[in-house]
């Protein structure tokens, strides 16, 4: 550091000592934005970000597994496969739908790439007629709060109807925006009909699909321009109840009558052929899961959730209920309050020893310093694009056993001067400008020990991200309050303790024990330290 920029420092430091009223507002605006920013600031309880995935979603209603594998997968594999950012692909073919998973080449830009694979997919013209437009976008980390178990004593179609409802009842609060229901069978509209109906009818079963499937999807119609802008045009013929399907006309007699769907076949509601099913506490059960997403607050949607849970099961029949099989807003509250509560014991521990060993109330100016730092470097997290969650929580419990190095450091420093019998200001000005040089590298070697973590690549990198923003900001945030608070409150503390009552006898008190640590370290440490800078070899050879 040059002569120039410590004297710069040192009069910066020292117009602050003496202008208390400055330091107070600094002090008042780190407190107030900390406390306002946690109004604001996105709550959530893992970090949530975007994977370096790229994930092509693309239905083909009433094809097979196999059907989806030749007519989609195929084509798609064979498009992205020699792109360069492409690392690996999986694909997945399902009834009616397939799924390939494109994971990036680490390092790559995830936008750009998600542009590349997306225009290589638009390339492909070798689709079947009768799929949709395929869906390309980036994969997005996102782990839900609760995960809930609705069961009873219910047939699979109950037990579905009555998930269903939990799951338009909690979309439908305010705290809460999705919500997924897990079946262990999707449903499907099911269509049985005879061969020698469709005989009869001059159909085959590939004809009456076809028509089933063309009947029950929406169409684009393209749009019409008009005076006042573009109007896009959709047929909506999409059908989610089995209902819906039987009035679905499959071919006309020579009278003129309208065969439909549901004169010649039973149609009904059931889930896939799959054998499998989830028992719990004797009856079907069906998993439901709650995420955050925006705004929304962990400890809010709990609360929303708990009322919800106990206002259905208080309305459920006897062996029916919805109950939490895992709940991480509880962690976060724990996490939370696992904060506070170190924040206040270190805040009373360091209260209570410099109270004895220092002065009662540099004492208490030092241990302010806890707070002001904490919610001072909350204001800085939103512009580094950080939230609070568990892993920014744990960063602020680290740093609470840091935070207060600093002023310590100075405040000590201070005292010294006032020891030798400065005034309260000269004492603050002098101990704080001697401290600027140590104090500014000893935060810069605490930064510099944590900033190789904002460069870790891939999704660690990501998901471990508000670690370093977190004690990067806190020891910010420490410096300043050392260096430009912390003096003007030193510098017009008042009072020596002389006179009578509680206060006067503390002090008393607290001098005769600093007294005595200051003869101690004069009469022990002092000769200790001595002897072993004059005799390295074997205070080497000890250790």
């Amino acid at each position: 550091m040059s002569k120039d920029s410590q004297h710069t420092g040192s009069r910066i430091v020292q117009w602050m000592a003496r202008n208390h009223v400055a330091a107070n507002l600094l002090m008042i605006a780190l407190l107030g934005g900390g406390i306002a920013t946690t109004m604001t600031i996105e709550q959530e309880v893992f970090p949530s970000f975007q994977l370096d995935v790229v994930n092509i979603r693309m239905s083909y209603p009433g094809s097979s597994p196999e059907e989806v594998e030749e007519g989609i997968i195929f084509a798609i594999e064979e498009a992205v496969h020699g792109l360069e950012v492409v690392e690996r692909i999986t694909s997945s073919a399902r009834e009616g739908r397939g799924e390939v998973t494109v994971e990036l080449v680490e390092g790559v830009n995830s936008d750009r790439a998600l542009q590349e694979v997306k225009n290589a997919v638009d390339q492909i013209n070798l689709f079947p007629d009768d799929s949709e437009p395929p869906r390309v976008a980036l994969e997005h980390e996102q782990d839900s709060v609760f995960w809930l178990m609705v069961y009873g004593p219910y047939n699979e179609r109950e037990i579905f109807q009555l998930a269903e409802r939990v799951r338009r009842d909690m979309v439908a609060l305010p705290e809460v925006t999705q919500v997924n229901v897990w079946t262990h069978r999707d449903p499907e509209i099911i269509v049985e009909m005879s061969q020698e109906k469709l005989r009869s009818l001059g159909l085959t079963l590939a004809e009456t699909a076809s028509t089933i499937r063309q009947s029950a999807r929406d169409v684009p119609a393209g749009g019409v321009q008009t005076a006042s802008g573009e109007v896009l045009l959709r047929t909506r013929e999409r059908r989610d109840f089995a209902s819906a399907y039987k009035d679905i006309p499959l071919v006309s007699t020579e009278s003129g009558t309208d065969v439909r769907l549901g004169d010649v076949a039973q149609v009904y509601e059931g889930f896939e052929d799959r054998q499998s099913r989830i028992l719990f506490d004797g009856g079907r059960g069906i998993f439901i899961s709650v995420y955050e997403t925006g705004e929304q607050k962990p400890l809010d949607i709990a609360r929303a959730v708990n009322n919800y849970i106990e206002e259905l099961n208080a309305e459920l029949p006897e062996g029916a209920g919805l109950r939490i099989m895992r709940d991480r807003s509880a962690q976060y509250r724990d996490r939370l309050n696992l904060l506070f509560r170190n924040g206040f014991i270190g805040f009373s521990l360091v209260l209570f020893v410099l109270g004895l060993f220092l002065a009662p109330r540099l004492a208490f100016w030092v241990s302010i310093g806890i707070p002001v730092t904490i919610a001072g470097s909350l204001l800085l997290l939103p512009p580094m694009g950080a939230s609070i969650n568990m892993i920014s929580l744990f960063a602020f419990i680290i740093t609470l056993g840091i935070v207060v190095d600093d002023a310590v450091i100075v405040g000590e420093n201070v005292f010294h001067h006032i020891r030798q019998g400065k005034a309260p200001l000269d004492a603050a000005i002098a101990g704080s400008r001697e401290m600027v040089v140590p104090v500014l590298f000893a935060v810069l070697t605490n930064i510099v020990a944590f900033v190789p973590l904002l460069f870790v690549p891939g999704e660690t990198g990501r998901f471990f991200s508000p670690l370093p923003a977190v004690v990067i900001a806190v020891f910010v945030v420490s410096l300043f309050e050392a260096l430009f608070i912390l003096p003007a409150h030193l510098g017009h503390i008042k009072g020596n303790g002389e006179g009578r009552g509680p206060i006067a006898y503390l002090t008393r008190a607290q001098r005769k024990i600093s007294d005595a640590f200051e003869s101690f370290t004069q009469n022990v440490i002092v000769p200790i330290l001595d002897y072993a800078v004059h005799h390295r070899i074997l205070v080497l050879s000890i250790m």
